[in-house]
């Protein structure tokens, strides 16, 4: 009698190659091994589970159902005897990562070059982007995410509070003068991030739960928070934006704060996300403590 474990391996590999030949190959059987473990499934199933054809390989809605089914299974398995020799076991592994672009150029890089050098069995990929991605659906392990913890699928681990700051340049102000109160935004050019949950291309929030949502306008919007700085340190505008990416900018007065009748939003953070499991990877769950270490000594922006 076949191994049913190991016929759905070989199931997962058939659909994912898209051939008989290539997941004979992965498990070092002949197509003829496989054809045999595939009929099995589906003799103990009683349904067909692939169309077969001369040039294509498709899953039925039986097939569909059951390869969902097979890869939670193995790869619950495989996260329980991750954790079951998590003790006697070195980390290892190929970690994909996404994370914001502007952080992670400016202070996340070093953190990562610590952590390979910790762990040099894992080898990093590192994706910048700032839109918010489909973990599950695009494939990453981990991501850091600004914003607000909101309800979702996924798991998520606070790692630092992210202060924001609403400033623009002197030169600006001067010629335009200062606001005083969120309704007076609406009068300004405001440089407006285009990717942005907590603050968009259209709505500003304001207040310690970002209670006030205040319409602005602007000539300029774009999806780069440090291009958006540059251009405030050019007069271009008011910017509102996270203080990591304003620290030396504030010091040196290319920048200068702007205080309102409402304070800027307060309950913002640095959160890593990864998608809901009973058993996280072990590559993944170094990262998190990892980080998690790193950012309760100090965040480095501070």
């Amino acid at each position: 009698m076949l191994d049913r474990v190991t016929s759905m391996q070989i199931f997962i590999k058939v659909v994912n190659t898209g051939s008989f030949s290539a997941a004979g190959r992965a498990f070092n059987l002949s197509p003829t091994m496989v054809t045999k473990h595939i009929n099995a499934l589906e003799q103990r199933l009683n349904c067909t589970l692939l169309h077969r054809t001369t040039r294509k390989i498709s899953l039925t809605e039986a097939g569909t159902l059951f390869y969902q089914g097979c890869d939670k299974i193995l790869s619950e398995m495989e996260a329980i005897e991750q954790t079951i020799t998590a003790q006697h076991v070195s980390p290892k592994g190929h970690l994909k990562i996404n994370a914001p672009l502007s952080l992670t150029l400016r202070h996340f890089s070093p953190l990562l070059m610590q952590f390979s050098q910790q762990y040099p069995d894992i080898s990093i990929e590192l994706g910048l982007t700032d839109r918010i991605v489909d973990l599950v659906e695009e494939g990453w392990d981990l991501s850091l995410r600004i914003g607000k913890m909101i309800s979702s699928t996924l798991k998520a681990r606070k790692l630092a509070s992210i202060e924001f700051v609403l400033c623009a340049s002197p030169t600006y102000l001067k010629e335009n003068g200062t606001p005083q109160r969120i309704q007076e935004l609406s009068n300004h050019q405001c440089l407006r991030y285009s990717l942005g949950t907590l603050m968009n291309r259209s709505y500003w929030k304001f207040g310690k739960n970002g209670e006030h949502n205040i319409r602005v306008n602007g000539s300029l919007t774009a999806n780069n928070g440090e291009f958006l700085r540059d251009a405030a340190i050019m007069g271009q505008g008011i910017a509102y934006l996270p203080k990591f990416l304003l620290n030396q900018e504030l010091i040196k007065k290319q920048l200068v704060p702007i205080q309102l009748n409402y304070p800027t939003i307060q309950d913002a953070a640095l959160y890593i996300m990864y998608p809901p499991s009973d058993y996280v990877p072990l590559k993944s769950r170094v990262m998190i403590d990892f980080l998690a270490q790193q950012f309760s000594k100090q965040a480095p922006w501070d």
